[in-house]
């Protein structure tokens, strides 16, 4: 956080009626530095960094084929926020969050105001005179753009723009915004354009009266010669058209991926190689987990949706027993449905998966807020019945009455740090005993020529008793359907 929420809105008042004010001291510490490690990414984050947003570039609007597509290069910014009345903790968090969001894009936060009111004005968000309020915001902080804690309406949209004169908006397209930013992959990248084309074409937004130009057909009045007078398609039709069909390819090229995906899945399933997947809150602690438990070295940033695509790696229990271990993206409030949808596919590692480790960060104002976002995305991509075990990750900072209560109220918690390495012992027993064991007993005496075979049981299996005889390799394991088919020519 580099700026504090500066001004909140006088009406906005706790239960008490006391005044809430947003500094330093009440927003949550979600972020941390981590150490200098080799195991941290940072040659990916050094690249990352050399991405950012170059101050100075200011928020416009861009005329590509006669239509406003919105090209986001925010900088200066004001935030707003609409809450119910009697939620003013969480209405302190939602809106600092928003700051960590907007920082993440690349913004300077430069004011928040926030309004209690039932539900969000249908025409304006904000009502008419909170919507001039918000105008002299950015009149005096010299704002650019405005962003909505909320998804916003086309027409809410456009009525509130055309009262601030200003861009805006919500905090559905800044999620977006920011995935755009972090996609690296051609998965991810293509996941996150068809949420994007989801979310704009409804959007789409006329460029004066040339949108209303109308071409082809035959017949009629007119002065475009023969066989371009009549009823045409106006130019904002053009371009949904042409949305729809980048749609329709976008979905097409995910599907292709998903196989690639499902076929890897599905070797590992033959091989019954137990599967954990590793999710949670965005900037929990996921990706800081994943290095320590295996040395992947993937990127840990100070910044929010960090990790989009999936990373999988080989680990070990403590036996010696091998599952693969994978980072997934990191979930949030309200996260967009046009995100969950176009990012199904790599969200199935985690309905696919033997076990879930749940990352919560244990020092946030809101754990428990963070539980239940996360296990709200869970029931919507069906991962809701596949054993999870709670992590509460950044304990060596959280409160102990937070930690106690977390203790309490989950069946199954693991407290840890992954800066200091605090509970991972604790965290690498619950492995061993949780990550399911292959199926089928198998007692085999295998010929010594057969030393690839002794090799994949080890690999695959789980060795409980071996003896080297005259004959060969005498071994009682558990293994897979797939090696004991295998191995049944050798069974005594």
């Amino acid at each position: 956080m580099t700026e504090p929420l500066k001004r909140v809105d006088q009406s906005m008042t706790a239960l008490d009626d006391a005044t809430i004010t947003f500094d330093d001291d009440l927003l949550p510490d979600d972020v941390r530095a981590e150490p200098a490690d080799p195991t941290t990414g940072d040659l990916d984050l050094e690249a990352r960094s050399g991405l950012r947003r170059v101050a100075g570039i200011r928020t416009d609007l861009e005329d590509v084929t006669e239509v406003e597509y919105r090209q986001l290069r925010l900088e200066r910014v004001v935030l707003m926020g609409v809450y119910p009345y009697g939620d003013a903790i969480g209405a302190r968090n939602s809106l600092a969050e928003l700051q960590a969001l907007a920082e993440t894009a690349g913004c300077e936060v430069l004011e928040g105001l926030a309004q209690r009111r039932e539900k969000p004005d249908p025409a304006t968000y904000v009502g008419s005179g909170k919507a001039k309020e918000l105008r002299d915001a950015v009149i005096a902080t010299g704002a650019d753009t405005v962003i909505c804690d909320g998804e916003l309406t086309p027409g809410q949209l456009r009525k509130l723009e055309d009262v601030l004169k200003v861009k805006v908006i919500d905090r559905t397209w800044l999620i977006l915004d920011i995935f755009a930013q972090h996609a690296s992959s051609r998965e991810g990248k293509a996941q996150v354009e068809l949420a994007q084309m989801t979310y704009m074409l409804p959007r789409l937004r006329g460029w004066g009266e040339s949108l209303s130009r109308q071409g082809g057909g035959a017949g009629g009045s007119g002065s475009g010669g023969v066989g371009t007078r009549g009823p045409g398609e106006t130019k904002i039709e053009t371009d949904r058209r042409r949305i729809r069909s980048r749609k329709a390819k976008l979905a097409r090229e995910i599907a292709e991926m998903k196989t690639a995906r499902d076929t890897k899945r599905q070797s590992r399933v033959v091989n019954r190689v137990p599967s954990v997947a590793i999710a949670g809150y965005t900037n929990a602690g996921k990706s800081s987990l994943l290095n320590r438990l295996t040395g992947a070295g993937v990127l840990v940033e100070d910044a929010l949706f960090a990790t989009l695509d999936p990373t999988v790696r080989k680990a070990e229990t403590p036996s010696g027993r091998e599952f693969t271990l994978t980072d997934t993206v990191g979930f949030v409030r309200l996260l967009p449905h046009q995100l969950v949808e176009a990012f199904r596919s790599t969200l199935e590692e985690v309905a696919a998966a033997d076990l879930v480790l749940h990352v919560v960060d244990g020092s946030h104002a809101d754990p428990e807020g963070q539980l239940a976002a996360v296990r709200e995305v869970f029931a919507d991509i069906g991962a809701s019945d596949v054993p999870e075990v709670v992590v509460v990750n950044k304990c060596d900072l959280a409160d102990p009455l937070v930690l106690g209560r977390l203790q309490r109220r989950e069946k199954h918690v693991v407290l840890t740090s992954a800066l200091t390495g605090e509970g991972l012992p604790e965290l690498l027993q619950v492995l061993e005993d949780e990550v399911p064991h292959p199926d089928v007993l198998v007692d085999v005496l295998l010929p010594y020529a057969e030393g690839a075979l002794v090799s994949r049981i080890h690999d695959e299996g789980e060795v409980l008793t071996e003896e080297h005889e005259a004959e060969g390799t005498h071994l009682q394991a558990r293994v897979g359907h797939g090696l004991a088919s295998d191995l049944a020519a050798y069974g005594s």
